[in-house]
Parts: C-alpha cells; sequence; structure tokens
C-alpha cells in the first residue's frame, strides 16, 4: 500500500478505484453479517468461489461479502446487480441457478425473492420491498455495498473524502460549529448536544486529550452497533480523526466489548490500512496533524457502557461507576485526569456525512429538537425484524407496521419496549407517537441506543418486567446499596407476583422502590432499572391486579397461575397431545377424550400447540 500525502493524491487514487469497480459485468454482494452467518452465508460463499472458477472466461464478475445489510429476518441475503435485485434466505444449493439463470441468462428466480405478508406479491427490486422503502440510510448507505475489510471499497465510494475536506477547508473552530448547527445529539442514549460536548473538550487548558467510541453495546436485542463496526468500520474510523483533528486529541480508544468477534477483527484490519494508507499516525495528509486509535476489550459488563465505569475500565480498574460532583465532565477530566470525549458508535459515523453533505442536510431531517436518522434494531413479533434507519420523528405506527410488516401470526400489537432493559413498555395507544428523544421521554420511556421490542397479545407485561429487572440486577456492580438491595427486592417482589403470592401492598411497594433507586443510586443503570416496572403498571395496571387479586396471568405465561384442560365435547381421541407430552401428564384412550393429570403437568404447552381440535384449554 502506498501512503497517501495529500488531497491530489487521494481524489487520483479514488478516481483510480472507482474506475476499477465499474469495469465489471456484475456484482453480487453475500451479507456475511453475524445473523446472516448463522444462517450459511459463508457456505454459500464457498460454494459462490467454486462455481465462479468455471465461468470466469465467460462474465466479468465483481463478488463482495459485505456486512449487514439490515433484512435479518430474511438472510443470507444477496443482491445481484445490474438489476438490483435481492435474493432471500439463499443457501448453497441455490448459486448453481443464480449462475445459470440470473447472471447468464438474466432472469429471475422467483422462489428466492422476498413475498409482502400483507400482498402475497414476489417482489425482485431491493428498494422496492416495503422494509426498506420507507428507511433513509445514511449509516446502513453503505453497509450492503462495500467489503468491511477493504479500504479500497470505501474509498471507491467517497470515503476519507470528509477527512479531507476537514483538514483542507475547516479550522477546528468551524468544525465543531458545523457538528453544533447540524443539530446532533448523542445517540448513545443520553442524546446530549454533540457539539456541546466537543466544544468543552476543545476549550479545556489540559494539554493532552483523549476520544473514546463506545462500542460497549449491552441492551438485549441491540446489535445495531456491532453491524456498523462489522459492515463499514471505516466510517467510524473517519469520524473519529476528525474529532480528534478538531478537539486537538492525539490518541483515541475504541471500547468494544469482547463478545464481539468479528466486530474486533473488521476493526483491527481497518486499523491497520488506515495506517498504511497515511490516515492515522503522523502527519495525514500531509496536514501536520497526527492521530492514533487503540482498541480496548470489554469484558462484557453492562454496567461499562456508562462513560465512567468505561473511563475506569480502560485505565484497568474496575468497571464501576465513579460518580462525583458535576463539573468537571468527562470533557474537561476524564480518561486518565485528562479531557476526554465518549460518542457512541453511530455519533462518530454520523461525522463524515455531516462534514461533506454540510449540517443544513443534516438538520433538514428529523424533527425541530432531535435532528438526522436514528438506527433501530427491531425485533419481537413483528414480521420484517432487523436494522432500520429512519428520520427522527416517524411514528411507531409507521416503524412497526409498514416498514415491520406487522405484527406476527395474526396477533395483536400489545406494547413495545424502547431503550433497552431500562426503557419503558408503552401500549397502542402510543402507536402514533412520533420518535424523538422528548415524545419518548413524555411516554415515560427513552430512546436508549435504539433497542426495539414489540410485543403482542401473548406477552405478560408482568413477567417482560420482572425479566428486564432480572437483567440489570444482574448487571448491577454492587456498588451502591439502593440499586444492588432495592432492585433485589423488587425482583423478589415481582417474582412473587408471578408465582400467584402477590399482595396490592406489594404493588405500593414496587412503585415506591423504583422511586428510591432513581432518586438515590449512583449511576443511570440505577436510577433507571425501575422504568419498566414503572410503565408496565401505568400502562396495563389490570394485569398486575389480574394476577394479584384474581391469582390468573391473562396472557398464560406464568405458568403458577395458569391450568391446561381438554374440552371433551371436542377432543376426538387422536392422541397427538398424548404422544407429544414430555411428562405422559395426557391419559385416554385412542378415539375417546382425554383428560390432563394436573400432578404430572409441567405446564409447558406442548398439547396446547400440538391440538389440531382447539379441544385442549388454558385457564
Amino acid at each position: 500500500m502506498k501512503k497517501i500525502q495529500n488531497l491530489h493524491e487521494l481524489n487520483d487514487f479514488r478516481t483510480q478505484l472507482s474506475q476499477e469497480n465499474s469495469d465489471q459485468d456484475h456484482h453480487i454482494n453475500i451479507c456475511c453479517g453475524t445473523g446472516c452467518r448463522a444462517g450459511g452465508a459463508l457456505e454459500v460463499v464457498e460454494e459462490l468461489k467454486k462455481i465462479k472458477e468455471k465461468y470466469q472466461l465467460k462474465i466479468k464478475l465483481s463478488t463482495k461479502m459485505t456486512g449487514c445489510h439490515g433484512f435479518c429476518e430474511q438472510g443470507p441475503l444477496m443482491t445481484i446487480d445490474p438489476g438490483h435485485i435481492l435474493y432471500c434466505k439463499v443457501q448453497p444449493g441455490d448459486v448453481q441457478e443464480i449462475f445459470d439463470k440470473t447472471l447468464l441468462r438474466g432472469e429471475v428466480i422467483e422462489r428466492l425473492l422476498y413475498t409482502d405478508p400483507a400482498t402475497g406479491k414476489k417482489i425482485a427490486r431491493e428498494g422496492e420491498i416495503p422494509f426498506y422503502q420507507k428507511q433513509t440510510r445514511v449509516l446502513l448507505a453503505q453497509n450492503g455495498t462495500i467489503s468491511p475489510i477493504s479500504i479500497e471499497d470505501y474509498l471507491a465510494q467517497g470515503g476519507f473524502a470528509a477527512l479531507g475536506k476537514a483538514l483542507t477547508q475547516f479550522t477546528p473552530e468551524s468544525i465543531i460549529a458545523e457538528v453544533k448547527s447540524a443539530g446532533l445529539r448523542g445517540r448513545g442514549g443520553g442524546g446530549f448536544p454533540t457539539g456541546l460536548k466537543w466544544e468543552a473538550c476543545r476549550k479545556a487548558q489540559r494539554g493532552q486529550k483523549y476520544l473514546i467510541c463506545n462500542a460497549d453495546e449491552g441492551d438485549p436485542g441491540c446489535f445495531q452497533d456491532r453491524s456498523i463496526l462489522e459492515g463499514n468500520p471505516y466510517s467510524v474510523l473517519e469520524g473519529m480523526i476528525i474529532g480528534a483533528f478538531a478537539m486537538g486529541a492525539d490518541t483515541g480508544y475504541i471500547y468494544v466489548r469482547d463478545e464481539y468477534p468479528l466486530a474486533i477483527e473488521h476493526l483491527q484490519q481497518a486499523l491497520k490500512q488506515a495506517q498504511s494508507y497515511g490516515f492515522l499516525g503522523e502527519n495525514i495528509l500531509g496536514s501536520g496533524f497526527s492521530f492514533e486509535i487503540k482498541i480496548s476489550r470489554g469484558g462484557g459488563a453492562f454496567v461499562c457502557g456508562e462513560e465512567t465505569a468505561l473511563i475506569s475500565s480502560i485505565e484497568g480498574l474496575s468497571g464501576e461507576p465513579n460518580p462525583r460532583s458535576r463539573p468537571p465532565y468527562p470533557a474537561q477530566k476524564g480518561l486518565w485526569g485528562q479531557p476526554t470525549v465518549i460518542n457512541n458508535v453511530k455519533t462518530w459515523a454520523f461525522i463524515p456525512h455531516i462534514i461533506e453533505k454540510g449540517a443544513l442536510w443534516f438538520s433538514r431531517q428529523g424533527t425541530e429538537k432531535s435532528k438526522g436518522t436514528m438506527v433501530f434494531s427491531l425485533t419481537g413479533k413483528v414480521h420484517n425484524t432487523g436494522l432500520v434507519e429512519v428520520p427522527m420523528g416517524i411514528t411507531l405506527r409507521e416503524l412497526i407496521y409498514e416498514i415491520g410488516g406487522g405484527i406476527s401470526n395474526n396477533r395483536r400489537f400489545k406494547a413495545v419496549q424502547t431503550g433497552g432493559p431500562a426503557g419503558g413498555c408503552i401500549p397502542e395507544e402510543f402507536l402514533d407517537l412520533n420518535i424523538d428523544y422528548e415524545r419518548l421521554a413524555e411516554a415515560g420511556t427513552i430512546m436508549g441506543s435504539g433497542g426495539m421490542i414489540v410485543m403482542d397479545e401473548s406477552t405478560c407485561m408482568v413477567d417482560v418486567a420482572r425479566y428486564f429487572l432480572s437483567f440489570t440486577m444482574d448487571e448491577s456492580c454492587g456498588k451502591c446499596t439502593p440499586c444492588r438491595e432495592g432492585g433485589k427486592q423488587m425482583l423478589h417482589v415481582l417474582t412473587r407476583i408471578t408465582q400467584g403470592e402477590g399482595t396490592l401492598e406489594d404493588l405500593d411497594f414496587l412503585k415506591h422502590m423504583a422511586q428510591v433507586m432513581k432518586d438515590a443510586s449512583l449511576c443511570g443503570l440505577g436510577k433507571m432499572a425501575g422504568n419498566p416496572v414503572l410503565t408496565t403498571m401505568k400502562y396495563f395496571p389490570e394485569e398486575y391486579l389480574s394476577h394479584v387479586r384474581d391469582k390468573k396471568c391473562p396472557a398464560g405465561v406464568c405458568k403458577a397461575l395458569i391450568t391446561y384442560h381438554i374440552d371433551k365435547d371436542l377432543c376426538t381421541g387422536c392422541g397427538r397431545c398424548l404422544k407429544n407430552c414430555p411428562v405422559s401428564a395426557i391419559i385416554g384412550m385412542k378415539k375417546e377424550s382425554h383428560t390432563i393429570d394436573q400432578t404430572k403437568c409441567t405446564k409447558c404447552g406442548t398439547c396446547l400447540e400440538v391440538c389440531k381440535f382447539d379441544a385442549v384449554k388454558l385457564e
């Protein structure tokens, strides 16, 4: 690799790469993110390599192993150009047919196309699929088109143009002014204005300054930061380099959890390539500015997503929050006592786009106080699960029903939980809520880092609250008494309620203790741990009363509060439930109605699932 000395050399090299990329008849991009790999994407790649050898004299074909395309529900995914064709759930046995029909004869293979559940229509072009149509892809735009281990791919599509612009057309102060004007807020949860944080660090008088990328993504169901690092690590590096120039920092850290091996591997390769080409190290692009980035691996402690705990972890100390009177903030006194700016993966990745396209372009998207787009991991009881990037201000209804395809299994929407385990659960009445920081806070939840879990009528909200509280308590560092002991007592009470042992007094206790934790805990983990409890009690009070007063679980989830029985008038004696019961709790002769021995029944629900005659009932 030749080190690029200046902006002129960078532009010349980009032109050369773009020309080489266009000199192909066909382009195949295969999603090789973690999700598609689990579905067999790497085996598809190996088959593609074998068959490609047979046709190399007939067609010019570019194949790339890309990052996550977002449509995880349909993986492994393959896109083919020309035509922008998207094939879903591709397996190794499909590759030969793809070559024979699509590449050589221009035919579309119907069975590999996406089928819209609303219309039953087969859709060939990626951009015409409802999942993609309403998205505005900025951070995810290149995830499906570049190889995450090829800096040349990133350069060919405009990579590091923003860095060149920042170093030659901006001053550090004007970069910060541009970020402030754009209205970018931190995408890691707090939503603090990024430009203000940068400005405080720039004005700090100490000499040594640090930047940190917080990639310690630990919320259940969240994978957007991981997918950006796996699919386009260069965008994060470019954002950090621009930020370092603006703030006068010479060292940066990417704090990434060790459970993300693919993200770490791609980051390591990206750092080496950026160093070799001269985008990191001494005298970047001949500007006289120098900057280096190091990877710091986290041990998987959820609390290290909190900035003071993260700083302690990088310093080699125990990953515990280190609350103190503020100011000074980390931007004034952080890592090793020096001015430090910590931003989320998505926040850093936005910076090149803002510098290249301008603050006005960014601020035109979103709402008055929440600008730009947001990446959500849409999971749960929806047809189309995956990563979605949408403008701030989109409604929950649009996100869940138009992009997500609606609730699966013909069930009704019940609630959506946003913001991770410290977020809240909001009901159907808020489906037309515009998603931004302020509106979500008014509803009692948070934006968080973008987790969104959709629930249907089969979900027990009391059990959901118990689950999220159990997660936060498992992840509590135990440093402060309100979180350590208060959370433990709340969890004990919730468990008793789901077991049919709760009282009306327990409901008052839960509200009181959640408020105590909010007021007295040392960090955000403890302060917000009660959110799932408080919001489910607020919006679904009848479910708590049913558990406590009637000793019933309306959703049929809490085993201690449900009973299965067989309706004798509907049972045909087919024996399906008897054969499938794991504990032999079903009694009955063939062609005669069956019964359930309640002393043996473990309430697993197998009999309900296998019965074809709706004879098994749940009480």
